[in-house]
């Protein structure tokens, strides 16, 4: 079930009181030195583009995740003008340049850099619960005719809509969901900052290339299905729930407007996903 309130866990992270970048960075360097000991099997990738402001909360929330499997993270600097290539090397993590402006360059440089068996996408402006790489790469692992992975996420209000109101707006989209996925066409509910696959599998289909009109991420799990290398599965387990800000809603003009918006890229996504393929 979903909280109405945001989990402790999550509060405690995005709590810029409760430390400096300082502290955050020698907290990240502690716990992904212990994650990536040894050789990737999990890659997990990041696309940037001016994010000092979240990319250490984001970042400690991934370094803090409890998986047995070796995890790599890379950040792909997207010409950010800010500060935001300095903090991800503070911490020891991997950060590469895409000079290509735009979120398809920035996570196809991402698969090229990675040495993962298992891409997991990522955003700089969302927090990953503990249990989120090994609830999203498990179906992978542990089923072959499984091509894609895609779970569910939360807002953390910024502006004027509060967290009540949210609450009722994420089960409105996850019904819309299970019509897409057993009415409509599934690959619309694929987004790229909570989804995982296999990273030669997603080599093979020319990874997020997509044409005019259609978005990397849906475009990639139908391309995967299509190519044979299995269904997609939702995960809807609690502890995949990724919570991330509402700051694109916000960009779209608040809550209503961006409804709107949504409604009308699901259609648009719907006719392009028949219209190729």
């Amino acid at each position: 079930m979903r909280s109405i309130a945001i989990p402790l866990y999550i509060k405690q992270i995005i709590d810029t009181s409760s430390f400096t970048n300082e502290e955050r960075i020698n907290v990240i360097k502690k716990n992904y030195a212990s994650l990536s000991n040894g050789i990737p099997e999990v890659s997990v990738v990041i696309p940037a583009y001016n994010e000092e402001d979240g990319i250490l909360l984001t970042l400690q929330s991934l370094s803090a995740n409890s998986t047995n499997r070796v995890v790599e993270i890379i950040v792909v600097n997207n010409n950010s003008k800010d500060n935001t290539e300095a903090l991800v090397l503070a911490t020891g993590i991997k950060c590469i340049t895409e000079k290509k402006q735009g979120i398809t360059a920035a996570r196809n440089a991402g698969l090229a850099a990675a040495q993962g068996k298992y891409i997991l996408n990522a955003d700089a402006d969302a927090i990953y619960p503990k249990e989120w790489m090994e609830q999203m790469i498990a179906p992978l692992a542990n089923n072959e005719n499984i091509s894609i992975t895609y779970g569910r996420f939360s807002f953390i209000p910024t502006g004027v809509t509060n967290r009540f109101t949210y609450f009722f707006y994420e089960y409105m989209a996850d019904m819309l969901r299970y019509i897409n996925k057993y009415f409509r066409e599934e690959a619309v509910n694929v987004y790229g900052f909570n989804s995982g696959y296999r990273r030669l599998q997603g080599i093979e289909v020319e990874g997020y290339n997509h044409p005019k009109g259609a978005n990397e991420d849906g475009w990639l799990a139908l391309k995967l299905r299509n190519k044979g290398f299995g269904k997609l599965h939702y995960v809807t387990n609690i502890k995949a729930l990724v919570w991330t800000t509402d700051r694109r809603i916000q960009s779209d003009g608040g809550l209503i407007k961006g409804i709107v918006k949504r409604v009308k890229r699901v259609v648009f996504k719907k006719a392009e996903a028949h219209s190729g393929l």
